[in-house]
């Protein structure tokens, strides 16, 4: 193992889930002074440790809800955990919720600047940026119109663009490798594969066997909220497909 760009030490995340559907913002609030709220408490993360190594591309698979996406929001410092502790080494690009922080009402130009913000650029890092984010993402003909005029498509294609623009220590990848059409899919794969061998250490979370196999060094099954195994691609994968 190279030295860790990602370690968590039994970290758990708890949900608090209410009891019954409160059918407005009122009602909530009466229940609230009165005490009469009841909730039950479910945990999305049950005690993971996890070290994943400086330039390794580690696999996440698990059933829905089993805890893939809450894990790489803790990861992305987006979720703070109930407990346990998080340590990342290095600048975190998360593609987590493409177009997550978007304003419909904005142009994709401003939503450039407003997104890049967002990351942490400055104004003057995002216009050096601009012409390469928009050919990257081949919306120059589209890029003054208001974002509610594009596609979900079009969407995806501008926050990878804006996201992956920078070259990140740590990359982290949530079921995104299929966004728009065929050749936007194949740039996209490609700027992947690019990082990865300039030493970007990848988690990535895929039900794509194959792109696990491709990429993967390891792989870990979550479980409801738990690890259920951790160790090479391979064998991590018959124990889940099976």
């Amino acid at each position: 193992m190279n030295e860790p760009a990602v370690k968590l030490e039994r970290v758990s995340v708890r949900y608090r889930v209410p009891h019954e559907r409160i059918p407005s913002l009122k009602e909530y609030a009466i229940r609230w002074v009165r005490r009469r709220l009841r909730y039950a408490d479910f945990w999305a993360l049950h005690d993971i440790d996890l070290e994943v190594g400086r330039g390794e591309v580690f696999g996440i698979l698990g059933a829905n809800g089993a805890g893939k996406s809450t894990l790489l929001k803790v990861v992305a410092r987006v979720l703070r955990p109930t407990s346990g502790r998080v340590r990342v080494w290095g600048r975190v690009a998360p593609l987590l919720e493409l177009g997550a922080g978007f304003d419909f009402e904005l142009s994709g130009r401003e939503n450039i600047f407003l997104n890049g913000t967002i990351l942490g650029f400055t104004k003057a890092d995002v216009a050096s940026r601009l012409d390469r984010i928009v050919e990257f993402a081949d919306l120059r003909e589209f890029i003054d119109a208001p974002l509610r005029t594009y596609s979900s498509g079009m969407v995806a294609r501008l926050g990878f663009a804006i996201a992956t623009d920078v070259e990140p220590e740590v990359l982290i990848v949530d079921e995104i490798l299929a966004v728009g059409d065929a050749g936007f899919q194949k740039k996209s794969a490609e700027r992947i594969r690019a990082f990865r061998e300039n030493g970007t250490t990848i988690l990535l979370v895929t039900h794509d066997a194959a792109a696990l196999k491709a990429m993967c060094s390891r792989v870990m099954w979550l479980k409801r909220g738990e690890v259920e195994a951790v160790g090479p691609v391979d064998e991590v994968l018959a124990r889940y497909q099976a």
